[in-house]
């Protein structure tokens, strides 16, 4: 008989995902989308790294936009970013509310 492998000593998540508290400011952002006719449906995907939620204008496109949660950015760049539909960030930090105001500016198009 082999013996059993090692217990490692800390633990790490098997997986990063958004809390309770991170996802009421996105689904915020998400519903005043959606009212305005923006975005129409959304995708949360929790891998080992990071945790994404992307927002979509239809279901079979891809996504508009990306919120990601990486941790190992936490100390350097910020946890959270906010990338467009071609990867480019358009806004990293450490606080998801200052990361999400992104979206504000957004809200307004030039009108001919």
């Amino acid at each position: 008989m082999s013996a059993p492998p090692p217990i490692p000593l800390s633990r790490q998540p098997e997986q990063v995902s958004f809390h309770r508290t991170e996802l009421g400011p996105i689904l915020s952002v998400y519903g005043r989308m959606v009212a305005a006719g923006e975005w129409r449906d959304y995708a949360i995907s929790a891998l080992k790294d990071v945790a994404v939620f992307s927002v979509f204008r239809r279901t079979a496109e891809t996504p508009l936009y990306r919120i990601e949660k990486r941790p190992a950015l936490r100390l350097r760049q910020g946890q959270y970013a906010v990338l467009g539909p071609e990867g480019q960030v358009l806004r990293r930090g450490q606080d998801l509310t200052a990361v999400l105001r992104v979206f504000e500016a957004r809200r307004f198009r030039v009108v001919d």
